[in-house]
């Protein structure tokens, strides 16, 4: 029995072990998303000024939209997915997951307002393309998912009824949100380059470096979202449900939480999805 123990530690070890490797690679690659996007601005644009009128303001929307509705959002998706989360109360991480996607919000809301202040200002239409659909669908979710999670989630008076029924349609919202963004983010760059390479000396068809540059930067975003759905899907990655605790997510806290890797089940009980003696999950 002590060599099986051992060899299911050993191995949920190599799963969690799995677990931040992942999450490593994904937080290098969000960091390059957002500084390939300030690059590309800064390199081919010309930067940017916050006067609320030149080209120069416009630039900062894709910096923004990358930052706040991609990689932020998707930091804020992931806090339930970091084994130290498993245990103790659970409030601190609603309120780390609510902080954060607040934080993706007014970054995704500043997009939004330096883009309609340049059309304002050059009296270009808004809201006529594909893009703009979509970022407009996606930020009005957006907005009604944070508002809800708020109420329903954080507060205090909501019942536990209510919250279990409305989960299963919050963690779906919060994935179709996350398509949507890089969706946007997306088709915004390949709209960026249509109306920067409409000469004739540099085509978009003949590939200037610009268009390569910005192309490999959008298959990165693609790249991201699906690693963030990756660890969104892994489902021994996940928080477990109150006072449960498998056997396997015992071993695997072992390995970083002192004192929890000695845990055992409790006597009679299942071995999968025991809980935890002495340490009940809240």
């Amino acid at each position: 029995m002590c060599d099986l123990c051992c060899f299911q530690g050993r191995l949920v070890r190599m799963a969690v072990g799995w677990f931040y490797l992942s999450f490593y690679a994904l937080s290098l690659l969000g960091l390059m998303c957002v500084i390939l996007t300030v690059y590309w601005m800064q390199l081919w644009h010309g930067g940017f000024a916050w006067d609320g009128t030149s080209r120069l303001m416009f630039n900062y929307h894709p910096v923004f939209m990358v930052a706040g509705s991609v990689v932020v959002y998707s930091a804020a998706s992931l806090v339930y997915r970091l084994p130290q989360s498993w245990v103790g109360p659970k409030l601190p991480w609603k309120i780390g997951h609510a902080v954060l996607h607040l934080l993706a919000f007014i970054l995704t809301v500043l997009g939004l307002v330096v883009v309609f202040q340049f059309h304002n200002h050059e009296n270009t239409v808004s809201l006529y393309s594909l893009h703009s659909w979509l970022g407009i669908v996606t930020v009005f979710l957006f907005a009604c998912q944070w508002f809800l999670g708020f109420v329903v989630f954080l507060l205090p008076w909501v019942s536990v009824w209510l919250r279990s029924l409305l989960k299963p349609i919050h963690v779906f919202f919060g994935a179709v949100i996350l398509f949507l963004s890089i969706a946007s983010v997306i088709s915004g760059i390949n709209e960026k380059l249509f109306f920067s390479l409409n000469n004739n000396t540099q085509p978009y068809s003949s590939l200037p470096s610009e268009a390569v540059f910005a192309n490999g930067t959008g298959m990165l975003v693609v790249a991201f979202g699906l690693l963030v759905l990756y660890i969104l899907l892994v489902s021994s990655w996940k928080r477990p449900e109150p006072g449960i605790l498998s056997e396997g997510q015992v071993w695997g806290l072992g390995s970083f939480i002192p004192g929890w890797g000695r845990a055992r089940p409790r006597e009679g009980s299942p071995r999968k999805g025991s809980g935890l003696a002495g340490k009940p999950a809240q």
